[in-house]
């Protein structure tokens, strides 16, 4: 008698499927391995199409079908609308017929431990079910490429074995990035949240792939960003010679990218924005203002330039008051008396920023269990607040006035 079909598996995992039609869980291992090496947080999902009627429930089909992964996983994933039925969400009792088409997100096989590390962690927040830091420069959110230690992960399980109670939720455990729902580049710094149970784990990458979440982040960028406002409406993909790099890609590879930008305060040479994600994809923000013409200052690899201190000591602009919409000088400078001194004299040639100058400053979602708003804005790395600073000091020019900003830049400066 003839089985369930599988003809509409998305091309990048033809070979998902093992004998009898069931996933193989190698092959969904080296899956995630590979998006793990490529920094592709995108979810792995299987379809099924039933070619006869089964009288069988949907949670007993996917164990079936999902071998290393027990019934009350499976009915777990199915509460937390992980799978479709018909693109509904189903009941795990929910019964299939023929010709029922059935889109299941696969987590990660369950995996090793990973070794704790004491490593310096900035933690804004934390309870039984999801923890949030302000992540630091120079530092992977989970091992990859072999290398096991040094991460965020590594760190946060020392935190929770010698500072606090609990676990990383075991979703992803087996590619060594146990509670992870959403990932920042190694050099850029601000929020994260991690979960600590496999529900707050699902609800959250709902509200993340569902685009539920608030992001806002800070760049600095090369050059006078103009209009003051935009929606950046371009596709992205994988470059198509260097293997670590993202592009615009106008072909099928090209996948939906949205960034809306809000200028915050314009420099001579340079302009501070704020950006606010409506996508999620790998390099998104540095890719989109490097195709405008404005690349993120210090991000070599996509146009920018590492800053020094002669970058930022030049005469200032013979104008600053007197254009429609911007903060008069004297209140920038008012602003400015009460925060900290910027960096001490140096050489005009000595290095200031040589990451790309790119914060997650804000944060928002609904917490997993109670369903509570939260908010977490993390402060400046002290990179990036000495370049603001100098700036400041150095280039200012106006402050806009730009509806839908929500950052607040003084508070982060502070």
């Amino acid at each position: 008698m003839a089985g369930p079909t599988f003809d509409d598996i998305p091309e990048e995992v033809p070979e998902l499927l093992g004998g009898g039609g069931k996933v193989d869980q190698e092959a969904l291992f080296r899956l995630y391995e590979q998006q793990r090496d490529l920094d592709d947080d995108a979810p792995i999902s299987v379809r099924f199409v039933l070619a006869r009627d089964l009288n069988k429930r949907l949670d007993k089909y996917l164990v079936d079908r999902v071998p290393f992964l027990s019934r009350t996983s499976i009915q777990r994933l199915v509460r937390e609308e992980a799978v479709t039925v018909n693109g509904r969400i189903p009941k795990p009792s929910t019964n299939l017929r023929k010709g029922d088409e059935i889109i299941a997100i696969l987590p990660p096989p369950p995996s090793t431990e990973i070794p704790a590390e004491d490593i310096p962690l900035d933690v804004l927040y934390e309870d039984d079910h999801l923890i949030v830091i302000n992540k630091q420069d120079d530092i992977i959110t989970h091992p990859a490429r072999g290398n096991r230690t040094g991460t965020i992960i590594n760190g946060l399980a020392w935190h929770f074995q010698h500072r606090s109670t609990g676990a990383l939720s075991t979703v992803g455990e087996e590619f060594a990035r146990p509670g992870v729902v959403h990932r920042l580049d190694r050099h850029t710094t601000g929020v994260m949240v991690f979960a600590k149970t496999e529900t707050a784990h699902w609800r959250l990458a709902h509200q993340f792939e569902h685009r539920r979440t608030e992001k806002r982040y800070l760049a600095v960028v090369h050059g006078r960003l103009e209009p003051y406002a935009d929606v950046i409406d371009v596709p992205l993909g994988k470059h198509m010679t260097v293997r670590e790099k993202y592009a615009v890609r106008w072909d099928e590879t090209g996948k939906p990218s949205v960034t809306i930008y809000r200028v915050r305060e314009v420099y001579d040479k340079f302009t501070l924005v704020e950006l606010e994600l409506k996508t999620g994809r790998t390099h998104q923000i540095r890719v989109h203002l490097s195709h405008l013409g404005y690349p993120i200052a210090g991000d070599d690899m996509y146009g920018g330039s590492h800053v020094t201190k002669s970058d930022i000591l030049i005469p200032p602009p013979s104008r600053r008051e007197g254009v429609r919409g911007w903060v008069r000088t004297e209140e920038i400078m008012e602003s400015r008396s009460a925060l900290p001194s910027p960096l001490p004299e140096r050489e005009g040639g000595a290095i200031l920023l040589t990451r790309q100058a790119l914060h997650s400053t804000l944060l928002g979602f609904v917490h997993p269990i109670d369903n509570r708003p939260m908010e977490f804005q993390a402060p400046l790395p002290p990179d990036m607040r000495d370049f603001i600073l100098l700036l400041r000091e150095h280039q200012f020019i106006a402050r806009p006035n730009v509806a839908g900003a929500k950052t607040d830049i003084d508070a982060l400066l502070r």
